[in-house]
């Protein structure tokens, strides 16, 4: 059964602009701000709002960034995905030969939800775990991952057995690797004044009307510290990215920075465990503007501890999380 019929693991993330021109942002952001699950004003107002004020200005603007980050292999979000798939693929391999079929496809852009879909469909997978690569749920990332998927089936008159990966922000191996790689930036670098951690912030509304994100965000930061062993007063949990006018939730990566140089702290470093690759966020967002955000405000030392990316800790955590989830189908 098996061999005829593999098991399907759709490996996902948020996606990525197809080339760093403006063409392609306003082909993106499109895509990926007209999404309800990711603003969720009246379409009416939106659609002129995003089409006539947003789009326009913030296309070529976001094309500036993406060319400072863009890399040989194209998007480092989409060349590390890569990576990913293929490392997970080996992983699953070595245990299970000809068991698992691994797909990439990104919620929004390419390669998208329904060529990944199809593409499992075309090896005969009748069963389909979903993985979104977003270590905490929030409607915004999970969520609107499932819709897609719901979408690309619709067309269809048959269907795979579906599951899928609701979050894994306690996952022992995932916070493990985690603490290995701050670890490491430790050994190299030594211990700064303050450990950040950052995670891609959503407004303040989403959590007030039921989204769980920032307490599985606060359940990975505070596991994570134990692990480090850490006391208190050495770490803290923000959020960056914030869009809009809106409260978002706080405290604000960027202004956290800011009051902390004012207050004398000379010495930060930044992980940002809900990024699992890096990407624009990351490398230019956490890496660049935060760091002259701190140093301008007269901080002396400023790091960024890069995501997990295809470690080999993080690939044989996504590994385990695949089996755990398979259960019942590996007989």
């Amino acid at each position: 059964m098996a061999k005829a019929h593999p098991i399907g693991i759709l490996l996902t993330n948020l996606g990525t602009p197809d080339a760093p021109d403006a063409a392609s942002l306003r082909r993106y952001l499109g895509e990926f701000l007209w999404d309800r699950r990711v603003v969720d004003l009246p379409r009416p107002l939106w659609w002129l709002i995003l089409n006539c004020v947003i789009l326009p200005f913030r296309s070529p603007k976001s094309a500036a960034l993406y060319r400072k980050v863009w890399t040989d292999e194209g998007s480092p979000l989409l060349a590390i995905s890569r990576k990913q798939q293929e490392s997970l693929q080996a992983a699953l391999e070595n245990t299970d030969p000809e068991t698992f079929r691994v797909e990439l496809a990104m919620r929004y852009g390419n390669p998208s939800i329904a060529s990944g879909m199809q593409a499992l469909a075309n090896a005969g997978c009748l069963r389909v775990l979903v993985l979104p690569l977003y270590p905490q749920y929030s409607s915004s990332t999970t969520a609107s991952t499932l819709d897609a998927v719901a979408g690309a089936l619709k067309a269809g008159r048959d269907m795979p057995e579906l599951r899928l990966v609701r979050n894994y922000h306690e996952d022992p191996a995932y916070i493990a690797a985690l603490a290995n790689s701050i670890r490491e930036d430790f050994a190299k670098n030594g211990h700064p004044e303050k450990l950040l951690f950052s995670f891609h912030g959503i407004p303040q509304r989403f959590h007030q009307t039921g989204d769980p994100y920032p307490d599985e965000c606060r359940a990975t930061a505070e596991l994570l510290a134990a692990k480090l062993k850490l006391t208190n007063d050495a770490w803290m949990l923000t959020f960056q990215s914030r869009f809009g006018r809106e409260e978002w939730m706080q405290p604000y990566t960027d202004k956290t920075l800011e009051s902390l140089a004012g207050r004398g702290v000379g010495s930060v470093a930044i992980a940002c465990p809900g990024f699992s690759a890096d990407c624009l966020e990351t490398l230019e967002e956490i890496e660049h503007e935060n760091r002259a955000v701190f140093i301008d405000a007269g901080g002396k030392s400023y790091r960024y501890i890069t995501a997990l990316n295809d470690r080999d800790d993080h690939i044989l955590a996504l590994a385990g999380i695949v089996k755990q989830h398979c259960c019942g189908w590996l007989d």
